[in-house]
């Protein structure tokens, strides 16, 4: 009887280096073509954008001139600019609120380990999957009450309060993750329960904040079904509802539609390219305690 051959560990180098490069190359092809796809919306409002009305070219060619009066059409007859200071005004107010109110009311979440705390947390992750057009008829309805439609306090409580639920969800997941031993030395040295979270805890929450201001910021900033109906006068008409008058049944004006949301859009992605580095951190944290 022969003996078994065997196989040198190194004769299986070369195949599993080469499965290794391919495997690397499938993955860079999958996610070039994702981002090709994920770009593609932005590529075609691009090119609407500076194309003029009688311009009936394909929207995937690129336009043979650059046409810059759909963005005088957007700024003059939209109010653009009118609206982004609005929607401006309503995000910043609205996210600070957000990160400062979801930070406190998760802190003792985080830390008191109750039946009651438990319950709570139960009914902040209902609240993230409740829609908010399955409230519309009442919210309104209470909104108009309180005179609060076609004001700034009105919609910046309603986006303060849609966002909180996801705020304090993220909150108390990094926070898990911070050692209590850090609270606990602040506490013998004589600090209160507010010193130590403004002094000791605040300023270790800087990932998940930047994470819940781009999530809280961007959803804001993008609101449409809420603020269609609380924000009916054009003097402080939010981007997303003064885009959409560009777009009617009696006709429609894409290229100062698609200028606008250029415009629009630009505010957002400079945040997210300033964020992003505490965004990755944040949305990572809560899963590496």
């Amino acid at each position: 009887m022969s003996a078994p051959t065997t196989v040198h560990p190194g004769a299986l180098k070369p195949a599993t280096r080469l499965h290794k490069r391919l495997s690397s190359l499938a993955l860079v092809l999958a996610l070039t073509l994702i981002a090709l796809i994920q770009l593609l919306p932005f590529y075609i409002a691009v090119n609407t954008a500076f194309k003029p009305r009688t311009d009936l070219s394909a929207q995937w060619a690129p336009p043979t001139e650059i046409f810059w009066g759909n963005f005088q059409t957007a700024i003059s007859d939209g109010n653009i600019l009118r609206s982004i200071f609005n929607s401006a005004l309503v995000t910043g107010v609205s996210t600070v609120l957000v990160c400062l109110l979801g930070a406190l009311a998760a802190y003792p979440l985080a830390r008191l380990h109750t039946r009651l705390n438990k319950s709570i947390m139960l009914m902040v992750m209902a609240l993230i999957m409740v829609p908010p057009l399955s409230i519309l008829v009442p919210l309104y309805t209470m909104m108009n009450q309180l005179q609060a439609v076609n004001t700034y306090w009105g919609i910046i409580a309603l986006m303060v309060t849609g966002q909180l639920p996801l705020s304090i969800f993220l909150y108390v997941a990094f926070m898990r993750s911070i050692p209590e031993s850090l609270e606990e030395a602040a506490a013998m040295d004589g600090a209160n329960v507010l010193q130590v979270f403004f002094r000791i805890v605040l300023p270790l929450l800087k990932p998940v904040t930047a994470t819940v201001a781009i999530l809280g910021g961007v959803g804001i900033w993008n609101e449409y079904a809420l603020s269609v109906y609380m924000l009916t006068d054009p003097s402080v008409q939010t981007i997303a509802p003064a885009i959409g008058t560009f777009f009617s049944s009696q006709g429609s004006n894409l290229g100062a539609g698609a200028s606008a949301s250029l415009m629009a859009a630009a505010p957002v992605v400079a945040a997210y390219l300033f964020l992003q580095k505490y965004f990755m951190k944040g949305m990572v944290a809560g899963s590496e305690k």
